[in-house]
């Protein structure tokens, strides 16, 4: 249980660290650079996140459903796991949305040189990360302090 729980809680931090590196640090940042170059650098650098944002799908479902089993299953943990669980899957059906939708017409658009495109493609993720990046702090505060939130009901 500790090595599930010691990497379920680092893919989760890279993961929603990731998004808000983005979106407080990165994107303010390159406001000051033109269109082109801006809209090719976000395509290069969500195209290389998304492959930790997989990996840490990947390996935060697997370990999440292996300590709920080690628990007991579903009925034996706490509302606060019932929350993580539905708002993470929430979070990579968002995810996937973002890769193979917006993510992929962003990308055709540099390739064209469709810079006006490619500005609202980057317009749109930037809203879905946001919403994603929301619910990941939602998550993490969950996790972290949930048991104590909900310490009156079974299973905590």
């Amino acid at each position: 249980m500790g090595l599930a729980l010691s990497i379920h809680t680092l893919f989760a931090a890279i993961w929603v660290g990731g998004m808000f590196f983005a979106y407080v640090c990165l994107r303010p940042t390159l406001a000051g650079i033109d269109a082109k170059t801006r809209t090719t650098l976000w395509a290069q650098v969500l195209h290389r996140f998304f492959g930790y944002v997989f990996l840490s799908a990947a390996l935060l479902l697997g370990t999440g459903l292996h300590m709920i089993r080690s628990l007991g299953g579903m009925a034996h943990v706490g509302p606060h796991v019932h929350i993580m669980l539905t708002l993470g899957l929430v979070m990579m059906l968002l995810a996937l949305h973002v890769y193979f939708a917006p993510l992929k017409r962003l990308k055709r658009a540099v390739i064209a040189g469709d810079v006006a495109e490619a500005g609202r493609r980057v317009g749109q993720i930037r809203i879905f990360v946001g919403i994603n990046l929301l619910l990941g702090l939602i998550v993490i505060v969950v996790a972290s302090g949930g048991r104590y939130f909900f310490s009156g009901f079974a299973g905590v």
